[in-house]
């Protein structure tokens, strides 16, 4: 009786394997050697795509898929991503429009309530 499915070499994922610690170990070092402000931030996020990416390719089986399995799955996260940028975008406009139209400074919104220590006298 033959077998149904296909057998992936088991090189690819030794080899996938290694690539997400070396990914890591650069990771790692980025906080070790203290980068500062943007780059810091682009290199953690470059080399946790990169990481992510590896995983859905060849963990999950993603790489021998059919591209429009493909398509729709990486599409919905990566339209959310643009509405999630534009919506960041147009926060400092409906900002702008809240102190046109109040007339002045208009005081954010306070993230904790006041305590109310001082009446409990």
């Amino acid at each position: 009786m033959a077998e149904v499915g296909q057998q992936h070499p088991i090189k690819v994922y030794f080899l996938v394997w290694l690539l997400l610690f070396v990914f890591s170990a650069a990771s790692y070092l980025v906080d070790i050697l203290e980068f500062e402000g943007l780059l810091r931030w682009l290199l953690i996020i470059i080399f946790m795509m990169l990481k992510a990416g590896f995983i859905v390719a060849v963990f999950m089986h993603m790489k021998w898929e059919r591209p429009t399995l493909i398509t729709a799955i990486l599409v919905p996260p990566l339209v959310l991503l643009v509405l999630m940028y534009l919506l960041a975008y147009e926060a400092d406009y409906a900002w702008a429009s809240r102190i046109v139209y109040f007339g002045g400074e208009v005081e954010p919104i306070p993230d904790s309530p006041p305590s109310h220590a001082s009446a409990a006298h």
